[in-house]
This record gives C-alpha cells, structure tokens and sequence, in this order.
C-alpha cells in the first residue's frame, strides 16, 4: 500500500465536516459562519465571548465577523452585553433560539459514526492523537490555541476552586470546561 500524505487526511477530514456543516446550514437557512459563531459562542468562556477574539478564532475579518454579528443578534440567536468594569468591551452570548439552532445542526452523528469505526480498529487514544496533530498545526502556525481553559499551564486548583495564573481572577466550574482565548501549552 502506498504511503498516504498527513495533509492529505487532514484535508479530507476538514472537507467532510464542512460538507456535512453545509447540508445543515442550508437545511436551516444559515451560512457556516453562523453556525461557526454559535458554535464557538457555546463553548468559550468569559475571557473569550468578545468580537475580537471570535475574529481571532475563525480567522476572518473583523467586517465580516460584525456583519455576522449584526445578523445574528437581528434573528435572535446572540446578544450583545456591555462590560460591567470596562464600557468598551461587550461580550456575546448566545440566546435560546441560537442554543436550539446549533444543537439542530451539529454534526455530531458523523462523528459518532467515525468513533465507533475507532474502536472497532482499536484505536485507544483517538482524542490524543487529534489533540497532537492539532497543537502541532497551531504551532506551525504560530496561531493561539484556543485550547480548554483547565488544560492551559495557567490553570490552577487551589482549595478553594480554580485560578488563572495569568489574570490572577478565580475560575468557575464552568469557565475552566471552555475555550479560552489566552490558552497556552507549555
């Protein structure tokens, strides 16, 4: 059997999921960026529900990233919050109708579908071969890594709960589960 090229797996994987994002997008009325933003606006945390570092994590433009916005908040999927300490700041967040919308469209069944095909190749450690192949391609990249708040070398348990070692602010249960954009691996 010929040797297959990394990128070209890579490259397959990501072109079937934006292919099954598609066909639910256009079941829903949506573009993938939308789906994208309430995706990411469902799995990141306080230090992370911004414009700007939803811009950063999609890697568009932030004109594109506040037209996607504007529609978004229009149809009640987001809102908008401004900062409590910092005027200028607004966090997003999502609201019931984009919470429905993005469990409507997950391609979760795909995925489902591709782990039990794992097992059955008894492939043990899946997630940390992905995690691998990912942080390896955020490096080459030089791009932040967007990781899990409790997996980045701030993170840290204390007894009375969690710390980020970089803000110096405590964490919540919740917080520590999602992404954050100052992520970073040692």
């Amino acid at each position: 059997m010929e040797k297959v090229d990394i990128f070209d797996l890579i490259e397959r994987m990501a072109a079937l999921i934006r292919s099954e994002e598609r066909k639910k997008c256009t079941e829903l009325g949506l573009q993938p960026v939308h789906l994208q933003v309430l995706d990411y606006l469902s799995r990141c945390n306080r230090y992370s529900d911004t414009p700007a570092a939803l811009t950063n994590y999609l890697g568009m433009t932030r004109g594109t990233v506040s037209q996607t916005l504007l529609l978004l908040v229009k149809k009640g999927f987001i809102k908008k919050t401004t900062d409590e300490t910092d005027r200028r700041m607004v966090h997003l967040g999502l609201l019931e109708a984009g919470c429905d919308t993005l469990k409507q469209a997950r391609t979760s069944d795909l995925f489902k579908q591709a782990a039990s095909l794992f097992k059955e190749h008894n492939f043990i450690n899946n997630e940390e071969m992905f995690m691998t192949a990912l942080t390896s391609l955020q490096k080459a990249n030089k791009s932040q890594s967007f990781g899990l708040c409790k997996t980045c070398q701030y993170f840290t348990v204390t007894p009375v709960g969690f710390n980020c070692g970089l803000t110096k602010e405590p964490l919540s249960q919740s917080d520590s589960e999602k992404i954050c954009q100052e992520h970073s691996i040692l």
